[in-house]
């Protein structure tokens, strides 16, 4: 009878066990910038460290890197989709208190909502970092919206 609750139970668990068991990897090889959806995933019966498992969280994610086919993707592979590209012409702003100030700066890298880039403001030349926010402006020292 104890083997029998035993097996029942084993039998009970054993699917979520395979379910916390699993690694993401690529279905087909990812370019970099590109969107994930779940026809871009796989899993293995694997649990790797450091590795994407839950289809949910790496779905609408932007691949920061070429993933080949077969090759588990890796947390560090997939961010935000960009709202900001390379070069590209940006607000700068900087708010403290009532102080607020406005300016142009160029951007040094790809980025999306809430990262921290490297930005040059046109005006001084000067290399500063900030965060991105959802319009596309880079928030600098003070407050971030």
């Amino acid at each position: 009878m104890i083997k029998r609750c035993i097996f029942l139970l084993v039998l009970a668990i054993w699917p979520y066990h395979n379910a916390i068991a699993e690694t993401l990897i690529a279905a087909r090889t990812l370019r970099a910038n590109t969107i994930v959806t779940a026809d871009d995933l796989k899993t293995i019966d694997q649990s790797i460290p450091g590795m994407f498992s839950d289809f949910d969280t790496a779905i609408g994610l932007e691949t920061r890197k070429v993933i080949y086919a077969g090759k588990p993707i890796s947390l560090n592979d997939l961010g935000m989709a960009a709202i900001v590209e390379r070069n590209q012409i940006i607000p700068l702003i900087y708010s403290h208190g009532g102080l607020s100030i406005h300016t142009d700066g160029r951007s040094l890298q790809r980025a999306g909502l809430g990262e921290i880039i490297r930005v040059m403001n046109l005006a001084s030349k000067t290399t500063i970092t900030g965060t991105v926010s959802q319009s596309g402006a880079v928030y600098v020292g003070g407050l971030s919206h």
